[in-house]
């Protein structure tokens, strides 16, 4: 590519990066009250997020490597019960990440 063309193409990506970032605030910029969609939105999708993460970080967990499964197994128990306990996205998942760490490099 020659020169404008690389200029032409960070222009559109640049102004597609904008658009994504400003199109919901002008999309939901109802002041009085929020939309049935964002309410729906605010409690059905953080769940949804952490079942699609538990999936892709469990989805290699077989019998042919016992003690990384193990491993995940173990701090998988260890976010729930925190979570259970604290109610504390932060400390579970960072805690369980410190714990997956430890293990996979100690043990």
């Amino acid at each position: 590519m020659n020169g404008w063309e690389t200029l032409l193409v960070i222009g559109v990506i640049t102004g597609l990066t904008f658009l994504t970032r400003v199109l919901p605030f002008w999309l939901f910029r109802r002041q009085d009250r929020p939309s049935i969609l964002l309410t729906d939105l605010n409690k059905l999708l953080p769940p949804a997020v952490i079942a699609v993460l538990v999936v892709f970080c469990l989805k290699s967990i077989g019998i042919h490597d016992l003690h990384g499964s193990l491993n995940q197994l173990v701090c998988v128990g260890l976010v729930i019960g925190l979570h259970i306990w604290k109610r504390n996205n932060l400390l579970s998942i960072g805690l369980g990440t410190a714990v997956y760490m430890l293990l996979t490099a100690l043990v």
